[in-house]
């Protein structure tokens, strides 16, 4: 695997991870103790980790902070959409559009050379 498209393979799985034990519970453990539900997240974050540091080192050989910050946020955004239709059944509003070509534009700026 290329060494600059290694992070973001290693960030999408990583925000697998984020984006359920975030809001996963939301729908499988609503009527658990909170406790529970805690330490139930702290797990799966735990595999968040796993996946993010190394992402972040390794990318930090190819692509400056703000850039690895918005490759992120985009991956962030790309997997909450995913996951809040596929898993949690929300539906897919045109905010989700407008709410990417404002990260396209992030990205844009982030990457340009002036």
């Amino acid at each position: 695997m290329n060494n600059a498209i290694a992070p973001i393979g290693l960030l999408i799985i990583s925000n697998i991870f984020m984006t359920f034990a975030w809001y996963g519970h939301l729908k499988t453990l609503k009527s658990s103790a909170l406790w529970l539900v805690i330490l139930i997240s702290w797990g799966v974050a735990f595999f968040e980790y796993v996946f993010q540091v190394p992402a972040n080192r390794l990318g930090s050989d190819h692509y400056t902070l703000p850039q690895l910050k918005i490759i992120q946020e985009v991956i962030t955004m790309v997997v909450f959409a995913g996951f809040s239709v596929l898993y949690m059944k929300q539906s897919l509003k045109l905010d989700f559009l407008w709410a990417g070509l404002c990260l396209v534009g992030a990205v844009y700026f982030i990457f340009r050379n002036p």
